[in-house]
């Protein structure tokens, strides 16, 4: 699955759980997460989406050590099983499920 599949994914169950999953685009500061991740009743998440094979640049990894310097939440999801952990490690099992049982996922 490619990355802008797996990012539609995600910003999709962000907002059927009411929540935003903004783009980052942060001009002079490239290797920034690519989505905010913004839900109901929790702190904000930068999130960095990646295939299942897909590895950090070395700017990447840079911008979230500085993110986490700064106290803040970084996520890296790889593939399709990563946006179903992010989901589950956050406690919302019916997105879990839902997205287990839509691409076929134990």
């Amino acid at each position: 699955m490619k990355e802008k599949e797996i990012e539609k994914i995600l910003v999709d169950e962000v907002k059927r759980l009411g929540g935003r999953a903004y783009k980052w685009a942060s001009p002079g500061n490239d290797g920034v997460p690519d989505r905010i991740v913004i839900l109901p009743d929790t702190r904000v998440i930068f999130v960095e989406l990646k295939t299942d094979t897909g590895v950090l640049s070395p700017l990447q990894k840079i911008q979230i050590d500085r993110l986490k310097k700064l106290g803040q939440w970084v996520e890296v999801v790889k593939g399709i099983r990563g946006v179903k952990m992010f989901f589950q490690d956050l406690g919302y099992m019916d997105t879990t499920s839902r997205i287990a049982t839509r691409y076929n996922l134990e």
